[in-house]
């Protein structure tokens, strides 16, 4: 019998989940279970554009409940998901933050603003008794402050676009990521053509991240690229899974090796 570590894997990803984005990802994710067992990676924010703070909506929380209960993991994904610090005071971060997104929440946060809003997040997990391993700042972005703060907390991995990183240390695992622009339909356009561009030089890794956002919702061309891809993934034998239990089964393999 072949062990699922050995093969070939897919990563499902919700980033932006809130109260606010549920509306966009509902009809999705009834898509995406009628498939069969695929779970994913739900990025929560704990107060989304400080106006989606969970303690007011009992609702929603009870959903992303039954969703643990299911096989779906919950990851913290900044706290409020949005950039209120200084205006930036050079080029580059005039464009990370004005350009690239307005949403780098822990783009320029010192580590102690940093480690406040992060144990703040991690309050509300515990809170509501949803399991917590990962922390994926927005649009993965995190200043130094950020990666200190980090060392400092009980969370297993962060990441960025290609990557998955084990906390405390920070250690680099290869994790290749699809992810689309899809404010407007020349962005949706190219991402569409970059994306089945990367798909196809990564047929052979052992592992694709898929990682959508609520913005893709909106638009049935972006909306139906991303089921017909999780289809044609799972297809061709790729095992669906979460990000924890991808990394749990490294740890196990790194183990059995040494």
């Amino acid at each position: 019998m072949v062990e699922p570590m050995t093969l070939p894997s897919l990563l499902l990803v919700l980033h932006d989940v809130a109260p606010q984005t549920w509306a966009d990802y509902q009809p999705f994710v009834e898509a995406v279970d009628a498939l069969g067992e695929v779970p994913m990676t739900w990025l929560v924010v704990p107060d989304f554009h400080r106006h989606n703070d969970l303690d007011a909506h009992p609702g929603f929380r009870r959903l992303l409940t039954r969703r643990v209960a299911r096989g779906d993991e919950l990851a913290l994904h900044g706290y409020f998901h949005c950039d209120e610090g200084p205006s930036p005071n050079n080029p580059r971060d005039w464009f990370m933050r004005r350009i690239y997104t307005h949403e780098g929440e822990f783009y320029s946060l010192s580590q102690a603003a940093a480690l406040a809003r992060l144990r703040a997040g991690i309050e509300v997990f515990h809170r509501y008794q949803w399991p917590l391993e990962g922390f994926v700042a927005p649009a993965w972005l995190m200043s130094d402050g950020t990666r200190q703060a980090l060392r400092q907390l009980p969370l297993t991995y962060t990441s960025d676009p290609q990557h998955l990183y084990r906390l405390p240390d920070f250690t680099a695992i290869d994790a290749p990521g699809l992810v689309w622009s899809a404010r407007s339909a020349w962005r949706r356009g190219l991402s569409k053509v970059l994306s089945d561009q990367r798909a196809q030089h990564w047929r052979q890794a052992p592992v694709i991240r898929l990682g959508v956002h609520p913005v893709d919702m909106r638009h049935g061309f972006s909306r139906n690229y991303w089921l017909q891809t999780l289809k044609r993934l799972l297809d061709e034998g790729r095992v669906p899974m979460t990000k924890a239990h991808w990394l749990s089964l490294q740890s196990d393999r790194i183990g059995r090796v040494a």
